[in-house]
């Protein structure tokens, strides 16, 4: 199998075949083995029905059924996971990604690169709603990360497989990727897609999305630098709470003995009480997520999604 498709679907039963019309066209000029692998997740429309009819009588046309909607990130992770696939192209099924940049990703793969991001450069949504809210957390995502792409939450991304197999995704982690092949020393390009309006039906995500990729980022940051030691995060903390303590309390003390100002007349002894409290708890945090972090590594691997059935698949 040379070329894995992933199409995570949630509600998007109007958009569906024409999508796989396109998608056929251009892959079936490609002259290389293919297959399609649509993720169903949980959708509440005629989604599901569509998927299966197509499967029906295209086995190279694959479904994964959610039993109930676990996110965009779950639907990818699971179609990573069953792809066979040397070379994986993520995308939506809402037609905006374009199907004949399907070729272009795979000239830049076949130059070396193992990740090809889209960069929507000419994206077609609302200004203040969707633009605005992307621009910024892309400039965020870039600065934390020091990966610098236009377009982080482009979904349309062609990945080597080596290079994205044992990537673990939860939250709104899926737009990451990139960084983290980056952090394990991948190659990345980025080219610029055609972005196409929506034809059929509406988004399933508005600015709210945008805080909680912020709060997803802070996690990535987090697991990255600090996944396994924490106690060096937690711990560093806790030092700098106890530095603070001992300062303000030998300034408490200096005040009593040299300036003769009483130790209930300031909040100094409050202050070296609060600091020092709180950095036993983070160094106890600390040793926690130490412990956490052990058992993460030797638990089984569990997966953030539960499926319900799968179509065309090897048994």
């Amino acid at each position: 199998m040379k070329l894995s498709i992933i199409i995570p679907v949630y509600n998007e039963e109007k958009n569906i075949e024409e999508l796989y019309v396109e998608l056929k066209k251009v892959l079936d000029n490609l002259s290389i083995n293919y297959e399609i692998i649509a993720v169903n997740d949980g959708s509440s429309d005629n989604s599901l029905a569509i998927l299966e009819k197509i499967a029906g009588y295209d086995f190279n046309f694959k479904v994964i059924g959610f039993r109930k909607n676990f996110g965009q990130t779950a639907a990818i992770s699971a179609g990573i996971d069953y792809a066979n696939g040397e070379v994986l192209i993520l995308m939506d099924s809402d037609l905006q990604n374009d199907p004949t940049d399907i070729p272009r990703f795979l000239k830049e793969i076949g130059r070396g690169y193992d990740v090809v991001s889209g960069w929507r450069k000419n994206r077609k949504d609302k200004f203040l709603t969707r633009k605005i809210p992307s621009w910024l957390a892309n400039k965020l995502i870039s600065f934390i990360t020091k990966v610098n792409l236009h377009d982080y939450g482009c979904t349309m991304k062609a990945y080597k497989s080596e290079a994205i197999k044992d990537v673990r995704l939860y939250g709104e982690m899926h737009r990451f990727i990139p960084a983290y092949t980056s952090w394990h020393g991948a190659k990345i390009q980025e080219i610029i897609v055609n972005h196409r309006p929506r034809k059929y039906g509406k988004t399933k995500y508005g600015i709210s999305r945008t805080f909680r990729v912020i709060l997803d980022l802070l996690t990535v940051k987090f697991l990255t630098d600090y996944s396994t030691k924490p106690m060096h995060f937690f711990g560093r903390i806790g030092f700098w709470l106890f530095s603070f303590g001992f300062i303000s309390g030998a300034l408490a003390l200096f005040l009593r003995f040299f300036k003769g100002i009483t130790l209930i007349q300031t909040p100094l002894p409050l202050l070296t009480v609060l600091f020092v409290v709180v950095g036993v708890q983070f160094i106890l945090m600390g040793l926690l997520a130490e412990i956490l972090i052990r058992i993460y590594y030797e638990s089984p691997q569990k997966t953030t999604y539960l499926i319900k059935e799968k179509i065309n698949f090897d048994k």
